[in-house]
This record gives structure tokens, C-alpha cells and sequence, in this order.
């Protein structure tokens, strides 16, 4: 096994789309003001759902492909190439006309849909086959609704290529796919990594969290004593990681240090977590371990937080244990109470509210929270707090027992 670089890992730039926005500049204002976004599904059918409501996003238009290349592409990539192109003109890589400057470049990605709108449509035209029955349009359905597609749509029209790596572990693999990332480049298997996560809204997954009873029928309470459910949402949120010498040679801006990252994994529940947060505590225990850093040096925590009783109850009892004596300072919220839960995209943009949230020193509120679970009561972050300290941590659990944690630190 290589041996580890004790380089620093930095973030150059990032970029997202949210319910919220279509970019970051603008969803990080809408976010910090406490504004949020539940409305009626309306990119499928959802007649016979329990919930019907949830966090649909702006599609950015795009506007730098031709409408022919826009018409080929799927939700999926509709949300990812925008959050993708902000991220590389964030971090200078990117020239007037939207290309990459380098010829090629890592992809560590999460996703849990990929395009399966594609392969809905697929199915409902054979179920009620339409006057004109296209086997054109058939055919690219069926050929651009896997994760592959979606690399593929970023490479082309972003002008690179590279080996790419997708992790689908469920709701931690934004996060993991930045962990994977930085050990990329740790290990000197890479000097720079485009690394993030992205997911549209479909039928499949919408419906199976309905069929689980897992959606709330209204606003989503994180770490409310009253929580009844989760509210899906969509989005893709991009992050370019490289080492610090990297970053140094070609003079980029450094606006994040990703100074820890730690994972497990528990054999408790297909779809809960272990019931006494352990296996989330030993993730960020293993992130603070790995960034030299203590407890009392986090001013943030961006919570996994689905307003779901059982992982709420985790988590908190988690943080308890971790942070329980440095509560000093220290502010928790979740963002899935503005944005809904993104899935594949969920580790990903939470990390970059961290990094705004060290960049500004603001701190997202939490929303919707009335009766708040008394381990972490004091701690809920309220509208016009600010980040007095040095690290943010981003956690996020996924099913089959995935557990992520980033530490994000100021430059």
C-alpha cells in the first residue's frame, strides 16, 4: 500500500445547485435568511402518494450548449454539468467558452438515481404508447439513464477526460465520494480531483420513501420531538480538491481545508441506523483524529438530520458523546429542513455550506424546530449566529449502515 502524503488537502472551488438556486452565490444567501423550498412534485406523476410535496430545484438553463445538446441531456446531468462548470470557474479552470483548461482530470462522484426519470419515461410510453411512437427517442432512454452517462455528459461538454469513480453507498456517498477523493490524492494516485455528488427527483425513489411512510406530510422538523418524516429534494453540489503544492503551481486560490475525514460502517439495520449513534461517533472521532483537532475546535456541524425519529435520535445521542463537554460556542443545524434531502447529492452540498459557513462565518438557522430534542437542544443554530471558530463538520448516514464524516477548516 502507498505510503500517505501529510500534504494539505485544499478545496479551490465548488459549486452547487439547490432548490434554492441555481448556483452557490445565490443559494447561500436564500439559506442563511432561513428560507426553504415544499411544493407539488410535478416531474412525474404522483397520484396514489401518501406526500405529494417536496423540494423540486431550478434547472439552470445551460446556456452555453447548443439546444440540440441540451434536448439530449437528462435531469440528472441537467443539475450536475451547472454545479460541475461552477466549481472549475471557481477554481480558475475554466476559459471564456466553458472548457476546461485541463486535458484531464479525476471525477469521484455519488449518486443514487443517476437519470432513472429516463427509464420511467421508458416504461410508461410501452405501458400507453403515444400516437407517434418514437424508437429514436426510445433508444436514448434507455442508453442515457446510468451514472456513466452522466460522466460521460461532463467530460464532453466540459472538454476533459480521466478515470472516474462513482460511489452509490446511499445518502453518505456525497461524502464519501469526497473522502475518496482526498485519498486519491493522499496516496499520490492524483494531484487534483473534481469530487461531488448529484440527484434529480424520480419516481422510484420518491415512491419508496412514500411506501416507507419515511416522507413527512408537512414541513420537515430535524431534531424535533414532534419529527414525522423526511422531504426529498434534488440537486448536485461539486467540490475541486487538490494538494497544497498543486494548488501552489498554478497559483489557485486556497478557500477550504479538508482536514479530516473518517467512515464506518454498521451491521445494525438495512435502513436504520444503530439505535445509540456509535458507529457515527467513530466516523467523526476518525476525522478529528486525522486533522489533529479536538472537539472544542469545531464551531459548526452540518447535521445528516432527516427529521426521521430514528436517525435523529443517533445522531444526537452521537454528538452528545463526541462534543458533550465542549459545547462552548459550538452550533448544529440541519439543511435538509430548507432543501430537502438530496440523497447522492446530500454529503456534497453540505459540505460546501460548510466551507461557506467558514467563509463568511455565518451559520445556517435551523428550521421548523419547535420541540427540540434535549441532548441537543442548546445547540440548534438560530437565525444570526455566527462561526467564531476554526472547523466546520459535515456528517451525513446512508443506508446499509454508512456512516461519513468531513472536517472542514479555514484556510
Amino acid at each position: 500500500m502507498p505510503s500517505l502524503s501529510p500534504e494539505r488537502l485544499v478545496i479551490t472551488g465548488w459549486g452547487c445547485v439547490s432548490a434554492l438556486g441555481e448556483d452557490a452565490d445565490s443559494t447561500w444567501p436564500r439559506l442563511i435568511r432561513g428560507e426553504h423550498v415544499r411544493g407539488p412534485i410535478t416531474c412525474f406523476p404522483v397520484e396514489g402518494c401518501r406526500v405529494t410535496e417536496g423540494a423540486e430545484a431550478p434547472l439552470p438553463p445551460v446556456n452555453w450548449l447548443t439546444p440540440k445538446q441540451k434536448r439530449r441531456l437528462g435531469r440528472a446531468s441537467r443539475l450536475a454539468l451547472p454545479a460541475a462548470r461552477e466549481a472549475l470557474e471557481h477554481a480558475g479552470l475554466l476559459t471564456a467558452d466553458s472548457q476546461c483548461t485541463l486535458s484531464e482530470l479525476e471525477l469521484s462522484l455519488s449518486t443514487t438515481a443517476c437519470s432513472m426519470e429516463r427509464i420511467e419515461a421508458f416504461v410508461r410510453q410501452i405501458w400507453v404508447p403515444p400516437a407517434s411512437h418514437g424508437n429514436k427517442t426510445q433508444s436514448l432512454r434507455v442508453a442515457t439513464y446510468q451514472s456513466q452517462q452522466q460522466i460521460k455528459d461532463l467530460q464532453t461538454h466540459l472538454n476533459f477526460s480521466g478515470s472516474s469513480t462513482i460511489l452509490s453507498n446511499a445518502c453518505a456517498g456525497g461524502a464519501n465520494a469526497i473522502g475518496h477523493a482526498s485519498d486519491l490524492i493522499r496516496s499520490g494516485m492524483a494531484d487534483i480531483v473534481l469530487t461531488g455528488g448529484y440527484d434529480p427527483l424520480c419516481e422510484l425513489v420518491f415512491c419508496g420513501f412514500d411506501s416507507l411512510q419515511s416522507l413527512a406530510p408537512d414541513l420537515c422538523r430535524p431534531f424535533d420531538l414532534h419529527r414525522n418524516g423526511l422531504m426529498l429534494g434534488e440537486g448536485a453540489g461539486f467540490l475541486v480538491l487538490e494538494s497544497e503544492s498543486h494548488a501552489a503551481r498554478r497559483g489557485a486560490p486556497i478557500r477550504g481545508i479538508l482536514a479530516g475525514y473518517g467512515h464506518s460502517t454498521d451491521t445494525f439495520h438495512l435502513t436504520q441506523p444503530a439505535s445509540d449513534g456509535a458507529p457515527l461517533e467513530r466516523a467523526m472521532r476518525a476525522a478529528l483524529a486525522r486533522a489533529g483537532l479536538s472537539p472544542r475546535d469545531v464551531g459548526y456541524i452540518n447535521a445528516h438530520g432527516t427529521g426521521t425519529p430514528f436517525n435523529d435520535r443517533a445522531e444526537a445521542s452521537a454528538f452528545n458523546r463526541v462534543f458533550g463537554e465542549d459545547l462552548s460556542g459550538l452550533k448544529l443545524s440541519s439543511t435538509k429542513a430548507a432543501i430537502g434531502h438530496t440523497l447522492g447529492a446530500a454529503g456534497s452540498l453540505e459540505a460546501i455550506f460548510c466551507l461557506q459557513s467558514l467563509q463568511t462565518g455565518q451559520i445556517p438557522p435551523q428550521l421548523h424546530t419547535t420541540n427540540p430534542e434535549p441532548l441537543v437542544a442548546s445547540l440548534l443554530a438560530k437565525p444570526g449566529d455566527t462561526l467564531a471558530k476554526k472547523a466546520a463538520l459535515s456528517v451525513n448516514l446512508g443506508f446499509g449502515g454508512s456512516n461519513a464524516a468531513l472536517l472542514f477548516t479555514t484556510p
